[in-house]
């Protein structure tokens, strides 16, 4: 009982204090894995079961805007047609260097893929591939990103391809 209540009152600092690197300061006390130099948008919402943890997952430097909804368990509470209507439960997981957009809902049991970026908002009902670009209602892949070689941050040079947005035909 007594970490449901901690959780819920990380969860309201979390949610609307006014300084990115302090709500995720909050919201890793809510037991979500919140890695390096991430931003968190004011007004993010996580819809999940209070008793759990680790149902949130987001990468080092990944930046996730205003009013977003990660939602990790999604069903009809107490209504009668609870043994009937589809439910959904799962983890989230945000991949580092990953971007979502104002707004954006993202559905439970989704990977956001590494450098993925993930349009203004957008709903996210199945997993987003890595360095791609996703928008709409339902989301769906609008193109592939090519990064040019870059420095990782052990200093090495990693082999990438030049940089430009690669069309993936119509949406």
């Amino acid at each position: 009982m007594l970490w449901i209540i901690w959780k819920r009152l990380m969860k309201i600092l979390g949610k609307h204090f006014p300084y990115y690197r302090l709500r995720a300061l909050f919201f890793r006390a809510a037991g979500y894995e919140i890695g390096e130099k991430v931003y968190l948008g004011e007004d993010l919402i996580i819809v999940d079961e209070l008793t759990e943890r680790n149902t949130v997952k987001i990468a080092h430097r990944a930046s996730i805007a205003e009013r977003v909804t990660l939602v990790t368990v999604s069903n009809p509470n107490f209504s009668r047609i609870f043994n009937f209507a589809p439910t959904s439960k799962g983890p989230i997981v945000i991949d580092q260097d990953a971007w979502i957009g104002t707004g954006a809902i993202i559905l439970p049991a989704i990977k956001v893929g590494e450098g993925a970026v993930v349009g203004a908002g957008s709903v996210v009902i199945q997993d987003v591939p890595p360095y791609t670009i996703v928008a709409g209602v339902p989301a769906k892949i609008l193109r592939k990103i090519n990064l040019p070689e870059m420095e990782n941050t052990e200093g090495e040079t990693q082999e990438k391809t030049p940089l430009k947005v690669a069309e993936t035909g119509s949406t």
